[in-house]
């Protein structure tokens, strides 16, 4: 199982012969311009809330690859009213067998509404089980009582955000490694804004310092799960 960061919250999983692309937030941003979002070519796109942040590339880049869009139930309406009719919706504590693996939607704590105003429903996080691994991607989120409910499931990864101001930042983020028991942790929704810029040096070394495998990768990096 490898992934791929690409930016912001925008990750690759590439398990058993699919590719998972989560929150699509290329294009309009500068530190990704190098990534051609035409050459991805997900197999699922999963949507962890409706922010531009997250969506910006969700519908071009279905367009070119035919991937299903794995989401909250409301944002795949909003997807059908836009001629996308192969999103799955789902909602808060449901499970779903894909040819790939199971998809759990867990809870965030945030807001989401669509670029054009719609409401975007309840913002959600995911676990994924797949390729003997079971790997929480938490979304935009505060720390949250919730994620004690995945300690018993016995994470390999969790992509946690730490960018402070609009979500957890690294203390939170510290704090919820011991709430889901998981140390090893990929560090997302830093750096793209200056209010979310963050001393990577300091937060590694925090991270670090509480005893856990911190990633903060370069765009475009892959990483072995």
């Amino acid at each position: 199982m490898k992934t791929t960061y690409y930016g912001q919250s925008t990750f690759m999983i590439e398990t058993g012969g699919k590719k998972l692309l989560f929150d699509p937030f290329i294009t309009p941003n500068p530190m990704a311009k190098d990534i051609d979002i035409d050459s991805l070519k997900p197999d699922y796109i999963l949507v962890s809330h409706g922010h531009g942040d997250h969506v910006a590339d969700l519908l071009a880049i279905q367009k070119s690859s035919d991937a299903i869009i794995i989401c909250i139930a409301e944002i795949a309406n909003w997807l059908g009213k836009h001629g996308i009719n192969n999103a799955h919706g789902m909602n808060i504590g449901g499970g779903f067998d894909f040819d790939f693996g199971r998809v759990k939607m867990v809870n965030a704590i945030h807001s989401s509404t669509l670029p054009d105003g719609s409401p975007g429903g309840n913002p959600a996080g995911f676990v994924i089980y797949a390729d003997g691994k079971t790997i929480y991607y938490a979304g935009d989120t505060a720390l949250t009582y919730d994620m004690k409910l995945l300690a018993d499931d016995n994470l390999d990864w969790a992509y946690l955000p730490i960018g402070d101001n609009y979500t957890m930042g690294v203390d939170d983020a510290i704090k919820a490694t011991s709430f889901i028991n998981c140390k090893n942790v990929i560090g997302m929704h830093y750096d793209t804004f200056p209010v979310i810029a963050i001393d990577k040096k300091a937060a590694e070394e925090k991270f670090i310092k509480a005893g856990i495998n911190i990633k903060l990768p370069q765009i475009g990096e892959s990483i072995e799960l």
